[in-house]
């Protein structure tokens, strides 16, 4: 059994605002059982990686710039490393918001964005996930290794088990996610999934598709 969740402290453009438990926000996934008509806040789980090939980045920007013209915003793991600031500095360019979830050892070892208008502190990774799950009205997930696939799952596990209502979109750039594509279907195949996950869990190869899929 997991413990109560830590509280949780602020900060709105740099300035420490309140300190509460993650239960106490309004926006948990177990409060927010139904998909808002509008999706405003868009949830990125991406790499911090800085090794890889330029056309994730390139998608990354992309996708911010989109994020940022349209009004949204990019609810993501607060780092300044790789992919994660491309997006962020792309959504600032463009006019978005940016709400970042940033544990505490990131913070310690100075890896915070500069990009962020709303940071919230978690202990840990898995209060940064509750985090990233509650606050998104849906969930795209970009190029990246364990941790990415990490909060992809922790996503997908709760939808499942009733804990939100939210669609997770991979955006298969460059074909990044087909081995994992394949991996998805073969556990249906074997009978283990309890819900299909095209009823969820979508599927984009382009930012087109990508984009469609937010507005719904």
């Amino acid at each position: 059994m997991r413990a109560t969740p830590h509280r949780l402290w602020f900060e709105t453009n740099n300035t420490k605002t309140a300190s509460y438990s993650i239960m106490d926000n309004l926006h948990t996934m177990t409060e927010q059982v139904t998909t808002p008509e509008k999706l405003e806040r868009i949830g990125v789980f991406c790499s911090s990686s800085g090794r890889m090939e330029q056309v994730y980045y390139d998608e990354a920007r992309r996708l911010g710039l989109w994020l940022g013209s349209h009004g949204k915003t990019l609810v993501y793991g607060g780092s300044r490393c790789g992919m994660m600031e491309v997006l962020a500095k792309a959504v600032k360019e463009s006019g978005g918001k940016v709400f970042g979830v940033v544990p505490q050892k990131v913070l310690k070892n100075n890896m915070v964005s500069d990009q962020i208008d709303i940071t919230f502190y978690a202990d840990g990774l898995s209060d940064r996930k509750d985090w990233l799950i509650g606050e998104s009205d849906i969930m795209v997930v970009l190029p990246g290794s364990v941790g990415t696939l990490d909060e992809a799952f922790s996503a997908m596990a709760s939808h499942t088990f009733g804990e939100h209502q939210k669609n997770i979109i991979f955006y298969n750039v460059n074909g990044f996610w087909d081995d994992l594509f394949v991996m998805l279907d073969n556990l249906e195949k074997k009978g283990v999934v309890n819900k299909p996950f095209n009823q969820f869990v979508l599927r984009a190869s382009s930012l087109e598709e990508l984009t469609a899929m937010i507005e719904g």
